[in-house]
This record gives structure tokens, C-alpha cells and sequence, in this order.
């Protein structure tokens, strides 16, 4: 048996438990492969004619999500987001929204000022657009700067 075992490793047919630890985490492709051979997502002149024709409706919405780079993006975003008088609003558990306008998945997630202005909003995001950084924040909201 070690033997036959020694013989795959040595073929790198069965990897050892540091080689696999090394590719733990490592992307295999970009996001835009990814989707592409999901039959999601758009090119990059779809994606521009997108962006100009969502920019007719409100930010955070279906029709125009927040975009942001992967989970992490969307977190760093709705920190950044600040209720009328201030607060952070809170934030409820995020659901996905289906596909939304630049044809990739969209996420909400329920914010929730309280008293404070805009009350309780559903923010919409698109987390397929590493190479973006908003810095506008829905009507009723306010942002504050990049750290």
C-alpha cells in the first residue's frame, strides 16, 4: 500500500496536504470568466451602456445597485454609510436579488435608520465590479470619505 501511494504522490495524482494548502484561497480565474461561462455578466461596452442607462434611476436600487468589489467591497461600502443624524444604519441579513441590470447577481441587503431619515431602505448591490469604488451614497444618506 505505500508503495502504491509513494507512486501517486510522485505522479501528483494524490497531492500532499501542503501543495493543497497552498492553492487554498488562490483564485483560479478572474470574476469575469467565471460569469462568462456561467452565461452571466456582460462585456465591457454592455457594462458602460448598462452603467449610463442605470444612472437614469436611484442609486442602491435594482434598477441601479451599488457597485462593489466582491463581499468584502459591499461590507466596506454600507460602513461607510451614515443615517440623517449620523448613525450607521442598521443592517439586516443580506438576500440575493437575482440578476440585476449589469447582469450579474445582486445582493440586498435591509438598512434601517430608525427615526432618523430615510427610515428603512433596501440596499441593492452588485459585488462583480472589482475595479469600482462608489463614492456616492443613496438619496436620504450620507457617505463618509475613503479611509
Amino acid at each position: 500500500m505505500r508503495i502504491i501511494v509513494a507512486m501517486l504522490t510522485g505522479a501528483g495524482l494524490i497531492a500532499s496536504p501542503a501543495s493543497a494548502m497552498q492553492k487554498l484561497g488562490e483564485r483560479t480565474m478572474p470574476p469575469e470568466e467565471i460569469l462568462a461561462q456561467m452565461g452571466l455578466g456582460v462585456s465591457d461596452e454592455e457594462l458602460e451602456r448598462a452603467v449610463a442607462a442605470a444612472s437614469a434611476h436611484p442609486l442602491g436600487t435594482a434598477a441601479n445597485p451599488v457597485r462593489a468589489g466582491g463581499p468584502d467591497g459591499e461590507r466596506a461600502y454600507i460602513a461607510r454609510l451614515r443615517c440623517a443624524d449620523g448613525a450607521r444604519p442598521r443592517v439586516g441579513t443580506r438576500g440575493s436579488a437575482g440578476t440585476g441590470a449589469f447582469g450579474t447577481i445582486i445582493d440586498v441587503y435591509p438598512l434601517d435608520c430608525g427615526a432618523a431619515a430615510p427610515g428603512r431602505f433596501d440596499l441593492v448591490m452588485d459585488m462583480y465590479h472589482e475595479e469600482h469604488d462608489e463614492g456616492r451614497a443613496p438619496a436620504g444618506f450620507g457617505i463618509d470619505p475613503r479611509p
